[in-house]
């Protein structure tokens, strides 16, 4: 199958160069329709926030950036996402793959029962990342930094990372995800489960490794999007209702129920 490609270097609606592009993107379970004809890009190197209430279609959409829908039964996916130009969806693509490009950062914690040192050694070592143990030292060492916990965790390598506080877990999970050198980093919720300082903990850190990674998160929280984001897509029902730079669809949105939407009148 020929590769669907587009101008890697396109702007965004908001502006930005174009990471992740999804067009005419249909989600289906069974006989019931979850997207509707979705056209969104993903800005590189940048936040970008998908809100909406609950059921609208924001987390099914997240994960069809990794094709994590692949292993729900019954979910079918149409039209095409690709990634630096490449299709996401061509039957040629190893999807182990776009899994180790595309990290994924899940709602609730989720350290594997591991010490912390081998839940952020686990992916480098099935893809044979490290040479030797010095590399894969180096791997979980810069991980570590990478999510800001290195100066917390450094002396307790050895412990379960379930020992760790939510915040920290959560932390892990993204030293976990950044390991393998993915290009983009989903984020689900990511700050749900956590504590005002936890979640403030977290934010810093999603502002600080947009530097190096292309980020979408999906969050349920108006002031978290507005803080950490660049640009936002608003979800109603399975539709892209609006999408554009953060400040102007929080401050001057385009469409009613955007606006009512982030106004507190529905959702």
């Amino acid at each position: 199958m020929v590769a669907i490609t587009v101008p890697v270097a396109a702007p965004t609606a908001a502006g930005g160069v174009v990471k992740v592009a999804a067009r005419g993107v249909d989600v289906f379970y069974g006989a019931k329709q979850a997207l509707v004809a979705v056209d969104l890009d993903i800005a590189e190197h940048q936040v970008t926030a998908l809100i909406g209430p609950s059921g609208c279609g924001k987390s099914t959409f997240l994960r069809c950036l990794n094709r994590m829908n692949d292993t729900i039964e019954g979910c079918r996916v149409t039209g095409s996402i690709t990634l630096d130009g490449q299709d996401l969806y061509a039957r040629t693509i190893d999807v182990v793959q776009v899994r180790s490009r595309v990290g994924m950062v899940f709602q609730k914690p989720n350290p594997f029962p591991k010490s912390v040192y081998d839940n952020v050694a686990y992916g480098p070592r099935i893809h044979g990342l490290a040479r030797d143990r010095a590399e894969l030292d180096a791997i979980v060492e810069t991980s570590l930094k990478l999510a800001s916990l290195w100066s917390e965790v450094k002396d307790r390598l050895g412990e379960p990372g379930t020992s760790l506080s939510g915040g920290q877990q959560q932390r892990l999970c993204i030293a976990r995800a950044i390991a393998v050198s993915p290009e983009v980093i989903l984020m689900d919720e990511p700050c749900s489960a956590l504590d005002p300082i936890a979640t403030a903990h977290i934010e810093e850190l999603i502002d600080e490794l947009k530097t190096n990674f292309t980020i979408a998160i999906v969050t349920h929280n108006m002031q978290q999007a507005a803080r950490v984001s660049q640009y936002t897509a608003f979800f109603h029902l399975g539709r892209l209702v609006e999408f554009g730079d953060t400040a102007a669809v929080f401050t001057n949105p385009r469409e009613t129920m955007t606006q009512d939407y982030i106004t507190g009148r529905f959702g």
